[in-house]
């Protein structure tokens, strides 16, 4: 699938009678065959994926610092309408012009805003509940390769050097979260971050499927306020049983951030990575979020990495950078 901000050109079919028959042939077979980003365009998409996968990193504490304040349903209401409010000003004018295509597309529109804004969210705050931080972040790194598995079966080669690279950074996950061990002792909430892991990454390889013709903020906006309407009535009852929140720092500052880094960008620059690279590689990327709160935690928390820290790093960066890597095409 070509990446979304160029449009085709249609082969010209000469008439002349002694025009060779192969040439429409030729440029049907090319215009079928996938083209792979250009190394730049690949360099950039590693880049954007990493940019949101860090910011998405940073969502882990700010959520954290409202879960004794906001309840899960409420939170997540107010992200994606802070969100709107973020996105609008720069997609209002080309969703708007863009409202028939939108609309021919309503069923695609609808199940990405299901799955990456009314689930996905959702169900990570439900998660956090009844299991771990660190259950989570391992039950994340399965993710990619759940998107490995779509692409795969959408017709992606992975080839051997992303597989290998994708093995090598979920063994660095999987010991970093682990402690040194890859032994896992889920909690009842682990189910639900499953669902999490299998709703993420059913919506980013749905996004190499996004008909070429939607503009990317069009289709930010439409999806964001989708998923918005999805989630009102789940707020309405929240609202009802569990009663509101305060409004102080303590809850409009991590709003904020969801609401507008970890929403309107991070969502932006990861819909747009995956038009350059991939669900598949985009994937790997995001091996490096448990690697991105080590840090933070480290920064923020004064959490120590230590010896198997490091080394687990070092494992995920590695990872990251063999299966990332642009593939190379010979001459000629």
């Amino acid at each position: 699938m070509r990446p979304c901000d160029g449009d085709p050109m249609s082969p010209i079919t000469a008439r002349h009678p002694t025009t060779a028959p192969t040439t429409p042939t030729v440029a049907s077979r090319a215009r079928s065959t996938p083209t792979p980003a250009p190394a730049r365009g690949a360099g950039v998409g590693v880049l954007l994926a990493l940019l949101a996968t860090v910011v998405w990193s940073g969502s882990f504490v700010a959520t954290r610092g409202m879960a004794d304040a906001v309840p899960p349903v409420q939170a997540v209401f107010w992200r994606w309408i802070i969100a709107l409010a973020a996105v609008a000003p720069f997609a209002a004018r080309p969703f708007w012009r863009q409202r028939g295509v939108i609309r021919r597309h309503f069923g695609f529109v609808a199940l990405a805003s299901l799955l990456g804004v009314a689930l996905y969210n959702t169900l990570v705050h439900q998660a956090g509940l009844t299991t771990s931080a660190t259950n989570m972040g391992m039950i994340m790194a399965a993710s990619p390769v759940i998107m490995a598995v779509w692409s795969r079966l959408g017709g992606e080669r992975l080839g051997v050097r992303r597989v290998l690279g994708m093995a090598t950074a979920v063994t660095g996950v999987l010991l970093l979260v682990g402690k040194g061990s890859l032994a896992v002792d889920l909690a009842a909430g682990d189910l639900w971050m499953f669902a999490a892991a299998l709703s993420f990454a059913s919506y980013s390889a749905l996004l190499r499927r996004r008909p070429a013709e939607i503009d990317g903020r069009a289709f930010l906006l439409a999806t964001f306020l989708l998923g918005a309407l999805m989630l009102a009535p789940c707020y309405a009852v929240s609202l009802t049983v569990q009663g509101g929140f305060a409004v102080g720092a303590g809850t409009v500052g991590p709003l904020l951030y969801v609401g507008v880094a970890s929403s309107a960008v991070a969502f932006f620059a990861w819909n747009r990575a995956i038009s350059l690279i991939g669900a598949a590689r985009a994937g790997v990327v995001y091996y490096l979020q448990p690697v991105c709160v080590a840090l933070l935690s480290a920064a923020l928390l004064g959490e120590r990495l230590g010896v198997l820290g490091a080394v687990c790093m070092a494992l995920v960066l590695g990872g990251v950078a063999l299966a990332s890597a642009p593939r190379t095409r010979a001459a000629g």
